[in-house]
């Protein structure tokens, strides 16, 4: 198993406790933009967290004030008008492959938004399991307002899936700015809270998850990823064969003797 406790990223800031990683950009004066590199790096992170067994959750928040404001201009996009079409084809596969790897890596991911998250700060917050926001909070998938499509690292396939075609449709057609209060009617915020609140509000949330069964959870989103491509009949299927597996973990029998007894279970993971 890959221990990430000490893992000391040179792109973003990373600390764990209690089995809870928070991540969040280092760029604070620029609104927390995305480079080449970090990209990079939380792709590789997310793929090594799906074999870590000392994290639990993961809460991605802002760093002053500012959840991501999406690749930066100078050192992604201005690069990207030189490249040929193999060199931006690595590079749209490469950002693809974050969106991938954190739908893969088997821990609940928490986004706590705060000021803008745009571009692929929008995407990193869709691709997060839960989403809480600010009052103040913008989101915009804004590809549309730099002359691309709005088709960017899966927002065509998973944006209607939480908010609904139309909606999405607006969104990504236009670039506009989505306030947190249509973000929390719509179903993409399931809370808003007050900028002062949101990081206690994120822990308590990452807390109460990291205290129940962890294997578990993994099961619960795999399942919630994998049935978007199932029938109704593949999906009972999957989860009578997921919830049997569940039923001999030790977690199971130990939530059992702790309901006999009266007690609330200790979930290990196992």
């Amino acid at each position: 198993m890959t221990d990430l406790s000490q893992f000391k990223p040179e792109h973003f800031n990373w600390e764990v406790s209690d089995n809870i990683a928070t991540l969040s950009l280092n760029r604070p004066e620029r609104k927390n933009p995305l480079t080449f590199e970090s990209y990079a790096q939380m792709r590789d992170l997310f793929r090594d967290l799906a074999y870590s067994d000392n994290i639990d959750v993961v809460v991605i928040r802002a760093n002053g004030g500012n959840f991501c404001s999406g690749g930066d201009v100078h050192e992604i996009i201005g690069p990207l008008v030189d490249m040929d079409m193999k060199q931006l084809l690595q590079f749209t596969r490469m950002t693809g492959d974050l969106v991938k790897a954190m739908l893969a890596c088997g821990k609940p991911i928490i986004a706590a938004v705060e000021g803008v998250a745009v571009g692929a700060g929008a995407i990193l917050a869709m691709a997060s399991d839960m989403r809480i926001a600010t009052t103040d909070s913008k989101t915009a998938f804004l590809f549309t307002r730099v002359g691309l499509a709005g088709c960017d690292m899966g927002a065509c396939a998973m944006l209607p899936r939480i908010i609904g075609q139309s909606r999405a449709a607006d969104l990504l057609y236009t670039g506009r700015s989505m306030s947190a209060q249509e973000g929390e009617r719509w179903g993409f915020y399931s809370r808003i809270v007050a900028a002062d609140e949101i990081a206690a509000t994120a822990q308590d949330m990452a807390k109460r998850i990291a205290s129940g069964p962890s294997f578990a959870h993994m099961m619960t989103k795999t399942q919630l990823n994998h049935e978007w491509n199932m029938s109704i009949d593949q999906a009972i299927e999957a989860e009578a064969q997921a919830q049997a597996i569940c039923m001999q973990s030790a977690d199971f029998e130990r939530a059992y003797h702790a309901f006999v007894a009266k007690e609330r279970p200790h979930f290990k993971g196992d």
